[in-house]
């Protein structure tokens, strides 16, 4: 009977312990650190959960642990000069969490936005180009076709034929809608002299090859409404500094107007 008793107070003893270590990552010195801990510090590091990972971040909550285990064994941890620079490190941690939350609460109101909306408008705008073009090696195979292409002959048929670009020669050389800029210069330059329709008159040569290039269409670059690029400027304006200052003021005033102070 007192076999059985003992085994059993044993099992209970070991299932216990059990327990405690899969509630904690690391026990230092009678200081135990949680799993939850860990596999928040894992979390926040963006990597895929690993062995490997949990290891070295097991390590590093260890490392913490012992460095503040120290600090107190040594008294740092009473000196007021280590008190004070303490109490401004949370603090700066506290006032750029509040500053997170306030403005996650308030939102950022449309009339604040459009200034960066109207910044935005003013680089974009000019025109588009419904392109389509037919690239090969040889200036005189680029002479033959536009030749043909000028007697009659069908572009697409010969782009679908003869281009050596994968991506447009499938489409007839359709390039679809192409600003100035997203091309190289030699290919742009002929392009934005020509009219809706036109064909450019003599091959063109880029680093590619050579360019036979026609424009089927023109029309200004589409601009998009405050709304639809709001994430966009949401995120610009609150990587602005002086904005932040503002914020930040106005998030004061704020606080102010609510609390008594004497």
């Amino acid at each position: 009977m007192k076999i059985i008793l003992k085994t059993t107070i044993a099992i209970c003893l070991l299932g216990s312990y059990t327990l405690v270590n899969a509630q904690n990552a690391a026990v230092v010195n009678g200081k135990p650190i949680s799993s939850a801990k860990l596999n928040r510090l894992i979390e926040q590091s963006g990597q895929p959960n690993s062995p490997e990972l949990r290891e070295k971040a097991r390590d590093i909550l260890i490392t913490k642990e012992l460095v503040l285990q120290e600090a107190d064994k040594r008294g740092i941890t009473k000196s007021p000069e280590i008190q004070e620079a303490i109490e401004q490190a949370q603090l700066s941690v506290l006032v750029s969490a509040v500053f997170e939350d306030f403005v996650s609460k308030e939102g950022i109101s449309d009339a604040e936005l459009q200034p960066v909306y109207e910044s935005m408008k003013s680089q974009m705008g000019g025109k588009e180009y419904k392109t389509r073009h037919i690239l090969v090696s040889e200036e005189k195979l680029a002479k033959s076709l536009l030749a043909k292409i000028k007697g009659g002959a069908s572009f697409a048929e010969l782009a679908k034929a003869n281009s050596k670009d994968p991506g447009s020669a499938v489409k007839g050389g359709d390039l679809d809608w192409v600003s100035a800029n997203s091309l190289v210069p030699e290919f742009s330059k002929v392009m934005t002299t020509l009219s809706a329709g036109q064909l450019a008159p003599e091959p063109v040569k880029t680093e590619f090859g050579w360019h036979i290039i026609q424009v089927d269409e023109i029309r200004e670059t589409p601009i998009p409404t405050l709304a639809e690029v709001k994430p966009k400027l949401v995120q610009m304006l609150t990587q602005d500094q002086n904005w932040q200052k503002a914020k930040f003021a106005e998030m004061m005033e704020k606080f102010k107007s609510k609390a008594k102070i004497q």
